[in-house]
């Protein structure tokens, strides 16, 4: 019909999609959840339960799998319990609040070094992709960055920059910048030669070049490393708040806290590992969301 605008044949809408995804995700957690317990009743700690008439009944598995014993792996209820009761003792503020506090903290942290790290990794691809001789001299440098380890490196960040934001979002940036840098390189060199040597014939500044040509052409690469940087910022900023004598807020704070408690209470300690994997899953749809709207309707564009 005239005037009506025609859609793409098999693409599922943006609510489709979203649902779809949903669904997979949950079928994930049932089958992590399913194996996680059905493990437990092969192999792990006996255990008592109540039935409907209230009676209480001891299971005993057939197996003995010291890996998954109640001290290496509570059961899911047990972390369920944790998160509704008091973080400590005497404390009204549940479990569950306090990590959200804490992730709250954390990815204010992870956020800037995320900022910081994708803008000097974007810089950095736009210096080198512009001189051969930039990236010959100091591409080496940028890669061997990463050899170094990062809980090693940690400390003496905090140590010259101080245990506050400053140093811990510096951590997050230095394991932000590397993936921007190495794929939006890739991404700016991947336009067309000819279509460069057209705007060049038409006098187009390199500015114009850059914004026009090789900026469009490098956000499938972009999106796809930001999508990498957005999980190793939280990751940074978590090993930057668990440096000794370092922040005395956050998830990495809480991890190590927790740490020292984990013969007597593991499930706050697995709680504090899912706040922060939920934290970095939050992080990547973001970025996946930004992604689905930039990159909408063109052509060979992922399907999430």
């Amino acid at each position: 019909m005239a005037g009506t605008r025609s859609r793409r044949p098999g693409r599922p809408s943006l609510a489709r999609r979203f649902v779809r995804g949903t669904l997979i995700g949950l079928v994930f957690v049932a089958i992590v959840v399913g194996v996680w317990e059905g493990a437990k009743a092969l192999g792990g700690d006996p255990w008592r339960f109540t039935d409907a008439s209230g009676a209480e009944t001891v299971y005993t598995p057939p197996f003995s799998w010291p890996i998954v014993s109640d001290l290496s792996l509570p059961h899911v209820w047990k972390i369920a319990e944790a998160l509704a009761a008091p973080v400590q003792r005497l404390q009204e503020q549940s479990l569950a609040q306090y990590l959200v506090g804490a992730a709250l903290y954390t990815g204010q942290e992870a956020a800037l070094g995320f900022l910081f790290g994708g803008l000097l990794g974007l810089a950095l691809a736009a210096g080198f992709v512009h001189s051969k001789l930039a990236e010959r001299a100091f591409m080496p440098y940028v890669v061997a960055s990463q050899t170094i380890p990062i809980l090693a490196l940690a400390p003496l960040i905090a140590f010259a920059f101080g245990n506050g934001v400053l140093g811990i979002v510096i951590v997050a940036s230095y394991l932000t910048f590397f993936p921007v840098a190495i794929a939006e390189l890739r991404g700016l060199s991947s336009p067309d030669p000819r279509a460069l040597e057209l705007m060049r014939s038409c006098a187009a500044s390199r500015w114009s070049i850059f914004w026009k040509l090789r900026m469009p052409a490098s956000l499938p690469y972009l999106f796809a490393a930001l999508k990498v940087a957005a999980t190793a910022s939280i990751v940074g900023a978590i090993v930057g708040e668990g440096n000794p004598g370092g922040s005395r807020f956050g998830l990495g704070r809480s991890i190590l806290n927790f740490n020292e408690q984990y013969t007597s209470a593991p499930e706050k300690l697995w709680a504090a590992i899912l706040a922060a994997s939920l934290l970095g899953l939050s992080f990547f749809l973001v970025v996946k969301i930004a992604e689905t709207l930039v990159l909408r309707g063109r052509p060979n564009t992922a399907e999430g």
